[in-house]
């Protein structure tokens, strides 16, 4: 999960990162009353989950309340790389004197954290990293010892800092790192990390992503959801502890395993090349349990999807067998009922899977054939989908 830019300055406020101060304003009338609150020149910057904001007209320096509010109702409703501008945060101005970055995310690659950090930082990071990669200092984490002070000048003196500079910088890198791990982050990012005129060090703008996986011990995290903005699909479908994605197609899909269903989605595309280019319309994983309540929560979120022709249900009997899967698809579009409107394409294979086939012809349900093999299902799915 990504955070809005507010909510990262938050938490790094809780962490004892440096912050400027800031309000967030929905209205052009609220970020009026946020500039005098704040007093001084205030930057008033979009909330969106997205860079590129200032280049798109997202973040405008106010000098006074007047122009804080002017500046608001330009930026609300502003379209930035496809994200509507409905927040924004009026921030205190800063007296910048340099511009540095650092963030720390993880490494999956080496099994490990990786902090980047470059005394040349700024806003144009990306082109720095590629023009002049030896700029941007790469520096291993080890996960067990994590940053503390010495780590945190060995990653200064990597980035070039200056030696009076180091000292100044290693406390910040310290906290930043325990945004990281006290909040399961994945990637704590600050970009402009900056040094003011009267020479103090300040996150001027932060990024967060959250390990959705480490919720449970995180129960803080729920509020910082952008519910407004979710896919109605995928909320339904987080509601029932399902692994949801939409996609941009015609066949629902449904099967018990993360491979499992990354192979169906490429067998369903493969078989809509030739049935008018018809595509998967979701990942969808029930994971071990195919229990009748799990089967129709799953059938339930993609038969809402409008784009949704046909659904293949593909599953591989193991722990739960195929008998079991057969009598939570009939329950399931019992329980259903005329919701169930939209053709079942069922592929099982596995563990009893011969009860399985003989429990769903007995059911005889109109909606549902039976194939003997994913491509045979993916085909008929497909083919079903392109009438």
């Amino acid at each position: 999960m990504d955070l809005f830019e507010y909510q990262a300055r938050d938490m790094f406020e809780k962490h004892g990162v440096p912050v400027l101060a800031g309000i967030v304003a929905d209205t052009p009338e609220e970020a009026r009353a946020a500039a005098e609150q704040l007093g001084g020149v205030t930057v008033v910057k979009a909330q969106v989950k997205t860079g590129g904001r200032g280049k798109a007209g997202g973040v405008k320096v106010a000098k006074t309340p007047e122009d804080a509010q002017a500046a608001a109702e330009a930026i609300l409703g502003l379209d930035i790389k496809g994200h509507v501008v409905k927040r924004v945060m009026v921030a205190a101005g800063a007296d910048i004197k340099e511009e540095y970055y650092f963030s720390v995310l993880l490494d999956r690659a080496n099994r490990s954290y990786l902090a980047l950090c470059s005394y040349e930082g700024g806003m144009e990071i990306e082109q720095l990293a590629e023009e002049r990669p030896e700029a941007l200092a790469r520096v291993e984490v080890d996960p067990g010892r994590g940053i503390d002070l010495d780590k945190a000048r060995e990653i200064a003196v990597e980035a070039k800092f200056p030696t009076e500079l180091v000292e100044k910088v290693a406390p910040v890198f310290v906290k930043l790192y325990e945004v990281y791990v006290q909040e399961d982050a994945t990637l704590v990012e600050v970009n402009p990390l900056v040094l003011t005129g009267a020479g103090d060090i300040v996150a001027l703008d932060g990024k967060v992503s959250l390990d959705e996986n480490a919720a449970f011990r995180q129960p803080d995290h729920e509020a910082l959801e952008d519910k407004a903005s979710a896919d109605p699909l995928e909320a339904k479908a987080k509601q029932h502890d399902l692994n949801y994605v939409k996609l941009d197609g015609e066949v629902g899909i449904i099967g018990n395993g993360a491979g499992l269903v990354m192979s169906t989605l490429d067998v369903v595309a493969y078989a809509g090349e030739r049935h008018g280019g018809v595509k998967p319309a979701n990942f969808l994983d029930i994971g071990g349990g195919a229990s009748a309540e799990v089967m129709a929560a799953g059938l339930d979120v993609i038969l809402g999807d409008e784009q949704v022709k046909s659904v293949f249900v593909n599953v591989f009997g193991g722990i739960t067998a195929c008998d079991a899967v057969a009598n939570g698809i009939v329950k399931a579009l019992e329980i259903l009922g005329d919701a169930a409107t939209k053709p079942l394409v069922v592929r099982l294979d596995g563990n009893n899977v011969e009860e399985g086939r003989r429990i769903l012809a007995e059911a005889n349900h109109p909606l549902v054939t039976i194939a003997s093999s994913m491509d045979e299902g993916a085909d008929k799915a497909a083919e079903l989908a392109a009438k």
